[in-house]
């Protein structure tokens, strides 16, 4: 073979190592704060909600206040744009909550690289919930995993204990119902400070069955103010499947990304969203990683061309 065909080939065998590992599924949850129209309206505040929406392939957004579809109409409108080469799509709860205040769950997801499988709203039978669970399974990109239920909760303030409990019996509905034990929880908890001691904390059914991995540290900050220092959002992953493909998990602090100020921050939010990201590296091949050695890559190219044997100089 000739030497710049060699070259060629050791050299696609090189990216295809890398990509192996590069790319990572992100899920997100972001309580938008009371996302309306008159909020979407302002060019700041969609531009940057669009950043933080185009990093996820998949967003569940709390707080939505909107009866209508515009808003979040618009929000896909502007995330078409920003992002060419991508598609996003939504798909929504009804208006939940006891009083006339009443919001909606909205998962934002990129069509192109996932689908929704089946939804629907968790049947709350007691009302335990102020905005009860709306349950949906996605496809992923994965051998190891090819789909997860996501469990989206917006606790309220006064019964978070009772609620986040609930949240069991949730995850034992949608398990049982869809055969699927590979299940997120996430959202706004209020799952600390002032709402949540530590000691409730470590006492709820999600913290002592086993099973369940807390992916969020206690001690993050969750929150845009300064004066504040809360772990408010979680994600929870169940699943040996989830854990196989576990990467990263941790909130994204956009006022420092996007250089803000708090008082510009807080036009967007007052929570930072809170994302995990899921390797979709095939099974028996480890994510290549920044950090390794000269060698270490050698190693890994080694082993790749090992098979062929043929003179690289």
């Amino acid at each position: 073979m000739p030497h710049m065909a060699m070259h060629g080939l050791v050299l696609s065998l090189v990216l295809i190592l890398l990509a192996g590992g590069a790319e990572a599924f992100r899920i997100c949850a972001f309580n938008a704060q009371r996302l309306a129209q008159p909020k979407v309206a302002k060019k700041s505040v969609m531009d940057t909600l669009v950043q933080i929406l185009a990093r996820c392939d998949i967003t569940v957004l709390q707080e939505v206040v909107d009866s209508s579809q515009k808003t979040v109409s618009l929000l896909l409108q502007e995330l078409n744009r920003f992002e060419g080469s991508r598609s996003y799509s939504f798909l929504n709860s009804s208006l939940l909550g006891r009083s006339t205040y009443k919001e909606k769950y909205v998962y934002i997801y990129r069509s192109d690289k996932t689908q929704v499988l089946s939804s629907y709203q968790y049947n709350d039978t007691d009302d335990v919930f102020a905005r009860e669970p709306f349950v949906a399974q996605f496809t992923l990109p994965s051998k190891i995993l090819p789909n997860v239920v996501l469990v989206p909760l917006h606790t309220t303030p006064k019964d978070v204990e009772k609620e986040l409990n609930a949240l069991y019996d949730v995850f034992l509905d949608v398990s049982q119902r869809w055969q699927n034990e590979d299940v997120i929880l996430l959202g706004d908890f209020n799952a600390d400070c002032a709402s949540l001691t530590k000691k409730r904390l470590n006492s709820l059914l999600l913290r002592t069955k086993a099973g369940f991995h807390w992916v969020i540290s206690d001690g993050e900050d969750t929150t845009v103010r300064a004066s504040t220092n809360c772990t408010y959002d979680r994600i929870v992953m169940h699943g040996q499947g989830c854990q196989t493909l576990l990467k990263a998990a941790a909130p994204f602090n956009f006022p420092r990304s996007f250089q803000l100020t708090e008082e510009e921050a807080l036009r967007i939010s007052d929570h930072y969203p809170v994302e995990v990201e899921l390797s979709q590296a095939a099974q028996g091949i480890q994510p290549f990683m920044l950090g390794h050695s000269a060698a270490a890559v050698t190693f890994s190219i080694s082993a790749v061309l090992a098979p062929f044997r043929w003179p690289l100089t």
